[in-house]
Parts: structure tokens; C-alpha cells; sequence
């Protein structure tokens, strides 16, 4: 029996439409005019009898029937577009498109991203670096950890962990230095206080001022001491003694576990926002994206590290 199906080129038109609910956007993303996307949706609709889309101002909005094509369209695409890619290349591998912040991607996602390829060796991935916000459709993304509750609401989002800081230091720093073991800090000096400055783009990440504060304490800004663009950074300096780091507990883990960072103090502050995992809903059934979906939720939970507070 003869399967009968829709023109390829018109479900590709109304997938892109329905995925960024414009025909200029689509028009833009295959790489021909918003008509020729008019024209295909058109041929569609005519070949289904249904009406797909309603017009509101300059975007588009699925019907009903729109909503019951749609919801297969987009894993049909990614599966022939999954067989083509194997077919050229010549592999069975799949390769995921992973976008991550700079100081997550070097700190935490690196050495889990081995070990899950250690695990599942057929898998291959591009690893993009990133700040937000990201163009999952230009860059063909699959998956992107970023922070914040709701950066990109138009897709699917998983949250990963809600991260804190902490003051930490080397070995060798304390040993030089034991004094920083007081409580509060109170044997620290300005000066080998290691700040990070977030950037314009963040407004609800804590700072040494506010963790002194919280402490009961009244110390300088930043003033004294390093000054460092990024969280992980802040984190290199203090593994080679530089001085004491306000540091994510995230990024700063696999150190403390091995005894590269030492906590100065049990108390945190939390980050404002936590960091997500998240993904296109169409890219959902794409070949190993829910297993490392599934990895890196298993390693998200931090065990709480020994504290050389005096």
C-alpha cells in the first residue's frame, strides 16, 4: 500500500511558521521569501482541507488543526534530517548542539560531558560558549544551560540546580595564612579578597560586601583586593592561592573534593536565579538528547564539603 504524503517542502514551510509564529522568520530561516512561505502553507492547507494558522498583526497562531499536524511535523523533520546526516557523513553517530555559559561549561559541564561520552561512546557533540541570549534556531541548538527562570519561555525547560556561594581557598593559601580560618573571616585581608564583577547583565548574584553584611560585618568594596570578569575565574585564582574567592559551590565541587579548594565558612548565599536545562520541543526525540538530559540531572545535587573554619 502506497503511503500517501504531504509536499515536503510545504511541511517544512508550516513547521518553521508554527515554530517561530511568523512567516518572516520562516522565510528567513529557509531562506526564501515570507510569499513562498504564504504560498506553501496554502498547499498544505489545501491538501489537509484545514485551516493551520490564524492571523494576528504580523504573526501567526495555530488552530486546532494546526496544533494536531504540528505536534509530529517537527520529530518527522528532525528524523529525516538525523537519516540524511548519517546517510552523507557516513555514521551512525549523533551529534548534539550543547550551547553553556563560559565558567559552567569549564568548570561543571566539561568532566561530565567525558564521562557521559565514556558511557555512551556513539554520541558526539558541539560544545558552543555562550552568554544569553542565544539563537537556537540560526545555530541549530539542541540543548543550552543558562540561568535564570524563564530566559527563553517558547521552550521546553528543566531546572537543573539553584546554585550558592561560599568563601574558598587553597591548601596553601590557609596554610600560609591560617588566621583566615577565624569566624567571620575576621583574619582575611581586603586585599587578598578575590570579587567577581557579574557584568551588566546580571543583577542578583551576591558580592563579598553583601556576605559580610549578612555576617554581621562591615568591610570595603572592591576597593582592595582582585577584581575578576568571571565566576570561574575567581575560582582559578583562589586554587593558586591568591586569596580567598567568593565561589559558585557548582563550579567550585570537583575542587573541593579533591582538596584543591577548601570552605572557609558553611555560610552560602544563593544565587538569585537557578540554572536550567532547555531545549526545543521539536529536538525532544533527537538520538541522545534525553540521555544526557537524564546524565546531567543525576549530577546536579552537590554534597556539602568540610568546612576549615577555626
Amino acid at each position: 500500500m502506497t503511503a500517501r504524503l504531504p509536499p515536503l517542502n510545504a511541511l517544512r514551510a508550516f513547521e518553521a511558521a508554527a515554530r517561530t509564529g511568523s512567516y518572516v522568520a520562516a522565510a528567513r530561516e529557509i531562506g526564501v521569501s515570507p510569499a513562498a512561505i504564504s504560498q506553501q502553507v496554502r498547499n498544505l492547507e489545501q491538501f489537509f482541507d484545514k485551516r493551520l494558522f490564524a492571523r494576528h498583526n504580523n504573526h501567526v497562531v495555530l488552530t486546532d488543526a494546526g496544533h494536531a499536524i504540528f505536534a509530529g511535523t517537527t520529530e518527522a523533520l528532525q528524523a529525516i534530517s538525523t537519516v540524511t546526516e548519517q546517510t552523507l557523513t557516513g555514521t551512525a553517530r549523533s551529534r548534539l548542539v550543547i550551547s553553556v555559559l563560559p565558567s559552567v561549561a569549564r568548570r561543571w559541564l566539561a568532566p561530565r560531558l567525558a564521562a557521559f561520552v565514556r558511557v555512551e561512546p556513539q554520541i558526539r557533540f558541539a560544545l558552543r560558549i555562550e552568554e544569553d541570549p542565544v539563537d537556537f534556531d540560526h545555530a541549530e541548538i539542541d540543548l543550552r544551560i543558562c540561568y535564570g527562570t524563564n530566559p527563553y519561555p517558547e521552550l521546553t525547560r528543566i531546572e537543573l540546580r539553584r546554585d550558592e556561594v561560599l568563601p574558598v581557598c587553597s591548601p596553601g593559601y590557609l596554610a600560609r595564612n591560617p588566621a583566615a580560618a577565624t569566624p567571620g573571616l575576621a583574619g582575611v585581608p581586603d586585599e587578598d579578597l578575590i570579587h567577581t564583577d557579574w557584568g551588566p547583565g546580571f543583577g542578583s548574584l551576591p558580592s563579598w560586601e553583601a556576605w559580610f553584611a549578612r555576617n554581621g560585618t562591615v568591610r570595603p568594596g572592591r576597593s582592595k583586593g582582585f577584581v575578576v570578569g568571571m565566576s570561574g575565574l575567581a575560582l582559578d585564582f583562589a586554587c593558586e592561592g591568591l586569596g580567598v574567592a567568593l565561589g559558585q559551590r557548582m563550579l567550585a565541587e570537583d575542587d573541593l573534593k579533591s582538596g584543591k579548594l577548601v570552605a572557609l565558612s558553611s555560610l552560602s548565599m544563593p544565587l538569585g536565579h537557578p540554572y536550567s536545562l532547555v531545549h526545543p520541543r521539536g529536538r525532544a526525540r533527537k538520538a541522545g538528547l534525553q540521555k544526557i538530559l537524564a546524565w546531567l540531572q543525576a549530577r546536579k545535587t552537590a554534597t556539602s564539603p568540610q568546612v576549615a573554619e577555626g
